[in-house]
């Protein structure tokens, strides 16, 4: 980690003696196969899109209710791309964020975009529209096992400059699947998940109780789906002012 943000020192740890696992984390765990052994995905016919956050706190509320969504620009292309897909082949999004120095894990994309809903679990106020995922592989694989793969559909450049929902060419992206797949990590985001709880919940109060709250009682791994709808309109995409 870089630690550019103040959080990201976290991992390093101050006390060697790692707080017990939050509930909800327990919960996703036993109820999802995460960093399977066996790389049995459906690599050959899927499609392959590199996804940009702003912020760790996106990375935990997606895993912890299996949605994500990205700007206006960014799920507008997802969403051709799942349509275009017509049960073809599976989508993956791997997502990194923004400064961290490595990719975090991969989702498959499992519904289209609902661009009419404001999920309000994001940790900006922003962002509108929501989809469907399921967290295959949740670990940090550093850009420096990744950087050689480079995107012909991306002026060549590394598949770790890639801006929020770059598509990757299919064998680019089955390269970059295996690399992830076979990477012994020794960190992930599950490290500081009790960390980012605590700050979801500070940022549910300070928006306020009397706020919509929107439940994805369908997908949600957490007991208590409810969320503000205000905590922020659907997550942190990259995407720079422009976009490619």
């Amino acid at each position: 980690s870089s630690g550019i943000n103040a959080e990201w020192p976290l991992r390093p740890g101050i006390d060697t003696r790692p707080p017990p696992p939050p509930a909800v984390l327990e919960k996703l765990r036993s109820e999802n196969q995460y960093n399977p052994r066996e790389l049995t995905l459906d690599l050959k016919n899927a499609r392959y899109f590199v996804i940009k956050s702003y912020s760790e706190d996106d990375i935990h509320r997606s895993i912890k209710y299996n949605i994500w969504t990205s700007t206006e620009h960014g799920n507008k292309r997802l969403n051709e791309a799942w349509n275009d897909s017509n049960k073809k082949g599976p989508i993956y999004l791997v997502y990194s964020v923004n400064g961290s120095g490595h990719f975090c894990g991969v989702a498959e994309m499992n519904s289209g975009v609902d661009t009419n809903i404001c999920t309000g679990v994001w940790s900006q106020d922003k962002w509108k529209g929501k989809f469907d995922v399921k967290w295959v592989y949740v670990k940090d694989v550093p850009n420096n096992q990744l950087r050689h793969i480079k995107l012909e559909n991306n002026d060549n450049k590394p598949v770790t400059n890639s801006r929020d929902t770059q598509e990757v060419p299919r064998d680019k992206g089955m390269q970059l699947m295996r690399i992830i797949h076979d990477y012994k990590h020794s960190t992930s985001i599950f490290d500081d998940f009790g960390h980012y709880e605590k700050r979801q919940d500070e940022d549910n109060a300070r928006k306020g109780s009397d706020r919509k709250t929107w439940t994805n009682s369908g997908d949600s791994k957490d007991s208590d789906a409810h969320v503000r709808a205000s905590d922020a309109h659907v997550r942190a995409s990259d995407v720079p002012k422009t976009k490619n």
